[in-house]
């Protein structure tokens, strides 16, 4: 018997937008675990570097179709200079910002694969609350 993954991995490649409007690539690699259904964990690939965010699955799904986020990501569709759908992907920190776009096509496959595994809305039937009260609690205890 085959066992089913837990986990969607996806790699996609967007564009970084400076403040010219020039782009540099970016290979970015969003990956989904069912064990902690509200997140969606990015590592974004530029120049050697790897900057890890977490951010909600919602807020992607959201972003898809309108503007949405608040504090350090904002997500929103956009066309690009052919005419083809993106999402936009804005992160900030107090490091720095980046300004990111990749083909709408992608995230929303992601996504679907993601929801395979946990249906919106079903999320918090795949969050193990008591297993995460006893975690917290032996560490104040450690």
């Amino acid at each position: 018997m085959l066992s089913r993954s837990s986990t969607v991995n996806a790699v996609v490649d967007l564009d970084l937008l400076d403040e010219e409007g020039a782009t540099s690539p970016v290979h970015a690699e969003l990956r989904y675990d069912a064990a902690d259904p509200f997140a969606i964990r990015g590592d974004f690939c530029l120049g050697g570097q790897v900057v890890r965010w977490v951010f909600a699955r919602s807020l992607l799904r959201a972003g898809l179709y309108e503007p949405t986020g608040s504090g350090d990501v904002h997500v929103r569709p956009w066309l690009d200079e052919e005419g083809r759908a993106v999402v936009m992907i804005e992160l900030s920190s107090p490091d720095g910002s980046a300004a990111m776009r990749g083909p709408a096509q992608d995230m929303a496959s992601f996504l679907r694969r993601t929801e395979g595994l946990v249906p919106p809305g079903c999320e918090s039937a795949h969050v193990d609350l008591d297993g995460a009260l006893t975690r917290l609690l032996e560490d104040r205890t450690a």
